[in-house]
């Protein structure tokens, strides 16, 4: 995908339609990423990673950073962050992301990325900032009382990381939309300001997920800070013993209803996404065999369809190279393009010397 650089008209939704995607793949750039704070566990794997290898196959060209610099945004140390950094990349390799076609790096690997957070943040006030819902919802997560400079920055970072390379979309739930519309706001700022009747960047869009947020095994939103998910890397028997902790109900025959039952019903949930059939052909299945029999399902499904990830998974783990192979790589190619785009930026602002 090339940078176009003449000016729009027109203004594309927040939203992207996913037909149209499907449709054009061509058309499109996609920026998405993780923290590296932690194993990945289902949810990312059914929410975001499945999806992300969906798009690659269709043909979209992707890059995925794993912002370790964001580590430190709600915490003192960054705790095990290389160790993690290789789990991840061994996650999404194993979930079938390609290299050779997605480009993986780490924010600290691409100074020309980080180098846009200055100009960026010259087009943000701190009361956007304050007022975006996930600062607050990271503060009020990890416990802390003082905002960091880099926590309440988050949202520019972010912007950088879509930007840099030019993304136009960019995959979130619902919740994260305020993200995009901070990246949205930024370019078309930066356009007005800076641009001189050029398009430097084009707003880019949200891609949302079609998969409903999973709860770890305490009923809880399963996450990596609240160790409360079934992480790829588990093996079977660790899997049956989360499972079998999974908060659910007294009632012994088994239904799928979210609003009443939700404990039961995301279980149902999980089973359904790891075999093919609805989470109502699954109750039916179990009937009235109570929560025993709902766990004994569940597990069966999850270890079955994670089989071939965690195989694959444990051979990539025996090559010592391949991970620092794979983020050398996808730093270069992301490097490029980074200081493309800051020498663009330096030159709309009259700063090549």
């Amino acid at each position: 995908m090339t940078t176009t650089h003449a000016t729009s008209t027109t203004t594309t939704p927040l939203v992207a339609d996913t037909t149209e995607v499907a449709a054009h793949p061509q058309r499109y750039r996609v920026l998405t990423g993780d923290r590296p704070t932690g194993p990945l566990h289902l949810g990312h794997y059914l929410g975001t990673l499945r999806n992300r290898v969906h798009l690659q196959a269709l043909g979209v060209e992707t890059f995925i950073v794993i912002a370790d610099y964001q580590v430190i945004t709600d915490r003192d140390r960054p705790g095990e962050v290389g160790v993690n950094v290789r789990e991840l990349v061994l996650d999404y390799l194993a979930a079938g992301l390609d290299p050779d076609r997605t480009t993986i790096f780490a924010h600290s690997t691409v100074p020309a990325l980080n180098q846009l957070l200055l100009p960026f943040l010259a087009l943000t006030s701190v009361s956007e900032m304050q007022r975006n819902p996930t600062v607050k919802d990271e503060a009020t997560t990890a416990g802390i009382s003082s905002i960091s400079g880099l926590l309440l920055t988050y949202p520019v970072h972010q912007a950088a990381d879509i930007l840099f390379c030019h993304a136009n979309l960019v995959p979130v739930g619902a919740d994260q939309l305020p993200h995009i519309e901070q990246a949205r706001t930024i370019a078309r700022r930066f356009n007005e300001r800076f641009g001189g009747g050029r398009q430097l960047f084009t707003p880019p869009q949200g891609l949302l997920s079609q998969t409903p947020v999973l709860l770890g095994v305490d009923g809880r939103k399963m996450s990596k800070s609240r160790g409360n998910g079934i992480a790829l890397r588990d093996d079977q028997d660790v899997t049956a013993r989360l499972i079998r902790r999974a908060v659910t109900d007294s009632e012994r025959h088994i239904t799928y209803e979210p609003d009443r039952r939700p404990e039961v019903a995301n279980l149902l949930l999980i089973a359904a996404m790891c075999t093919g059939f609805s989470a109502e052909q699954v109750a039916e299945q179990v009937g009235s065999g109570g929560a025993v029999a709902l766990k004994a399902v569940v597990t069966e499904a999850v270890n079955e369809h994670l089989r071939p990830l965690r195989a694959r998974r444990s051979e990539l783990a025996a090559d010592d190279g391949l991970v620092r192979d794979v983020l050398r790589t996808g730093a270069d190619r992301a490097g490029t393009i980074a200081r493309r785009t800051l020498d663009d930026v330096q030159d709309a602002l009259g700063m090549r010397y």
